[in-house]
């Protein structure tokens, strides 16, 4: 036991060996960041990263270390170091100084991702939310309480208390950019049209991503301009700083996009989930069962399980568009049934083959 005490303390004198090392490459990291920024250049360089990878399997191999576990160590490192870099350049750039900004709902999770994203920006943020924030940011509970002089209003809150509240700016008529940040556009309609009706500096945008998101390479941000291109450039500028893509939409090719995009990829999860729960008595001993296929499943399931599922609610039964996607799962899924049951190994395979084809046109780089 004495030598393998003597093993661990040499273990775990290496481990931080290891982490200083890391924060000796943030360091270099952060200053290549500062020299692209000040030459103009983009933060992300995708030959580099080819580069880096195709060392890192090149050195584990050479030193009998698994190549997978080379390259996924140093995509990590590449994450963590874009997201110092997008951060230095967000806080760099100082686009927010010597304004003000206003996030309605700013104590939720997506409202104190953009409480921080301002922040970085040099806004002067405030809060309206009934329940506290953990920042130490000034906060109105209710929106009568604020005077609405604000440069920026962020509406981040739930799709139906969202109508409500823009509907509450338009009787006020703020002077301020204002745009919401709703996973549904066509429920915000009339609220949205009558806010432009009045003359209001009104957008909508919805950033596809969740509230601990650090790094927006890969992400994208949805702008739906309502007809006031000046208050859609505003809200663009706000993520010229991020490596975040940028995609337009009208207001109802949102919703249907979305009606894939989230409902269907939501309801494919929900069904994998209940359909393991439902399984009967093997139910337990299959969530201890591994796979590839199946773990990585479980992964995207689980994650989707621990979402708020009145959120998810909304997403599907508020989207006019929802049914349709659904029809369309119900339809996949009774054609994979109809191919095994009816011994149909043909049709099985075509039906494989035409997904692959489809899979085949997407993006390589994913985060």
């Amino acid at each position: 036991m004495k030598d393998l005490q003597a093993l661990r303390e040499k273990l775990s004198s290496l481990d931080v060996e290891l982490l200083e090392m890391v924060a000796r490459r943030q360091e270099i990291v952060a200053e290549i960041g500062r020299v692209k920024s000040s030459a103009g250049r983009g933060t992300r360089d995708y030959a580099r990263e080819k580069d880096v990878l195709n060392l890192a399997r090149e050195t584990a191999r050479r030193v009998g270390v698994d190549e997978d576990i080379g390259e996924e160590m140093f995509r990590l490192l590449i994450r963590a170091s874009l997201a110092a870099q997008e951060l230095d350049k967000v806080t760099s750039e100082q686009t927010g100084s010597g304004k003000r900004a206003l996030v309605i709902g700013g104590s939720g999770q997506m409202g104190q991702w953009f409480v921080r994203f301002l922040d970085a920006q040099g806004y002067a943020v405030e809060i309206c939310d009934p329940q506290p924030a953990a920042t130490g940011h000034q906060r109105f509970a209710e929106l009568a309480e604020t005077e609405l002089t604000h440069d920026l209003i962020v509406v981040a809150t739930p799709i139906k208390e969202t109508a409500h509240l823009l509907d509450a700016l338009c009787g006020r008529q703020p002077q301020g950019i204002i745009f919401d940040i709703s996973s549904l556009k066509g429920p915000l309609a009339g609220p949205l049209q009558r806010l432009v009706a009045a003359g209001c500096q009104v957008t909508s945008i919805h950033p596809m991503f969740g509230p601990d998101t650090e790094l927006l390479s890969g992400r994208n941000v949805v702008f739906v301009d309502l007809g006031v291109p000046e208050a859609t450039a505003s809200a663009r500028e706000l993520f010229n700083s991020t490596m975040a893509d940028q995609v337009s939409m009208s207001l109802d090719g949102h919703d249907h996009a979305m009606a894939y995009v989230l409902g269907l990829s939501h309801a494919v999860n929900i069904a994998f989930f209940n359909a393991l729960s439902q399984s009967g008595e093997q139910a337990e001993g299959l969530a201890k069962l591994s796979s590839s296929t199946f773990d990585a499943q479980m992964d995207v399931a689980s994650r989707v399980a621990e979402e708020n599922p009145y959120l998810y609610f909304e997403i599907q039964s508020l989207n006019t568009h929802s049914p349709r996607a659904l029809v369309t799962l119900l339809n996949a899924v009774t054609q994979v049934a109809g191919r095994v049951l009816d011994g149909d190994e043909k049709g099985f395979v075509e039906l494989m083959a035409q997904g692959k084809a489809f899979l085949a046109r997407r993006p390589e780089d994913r985060p």
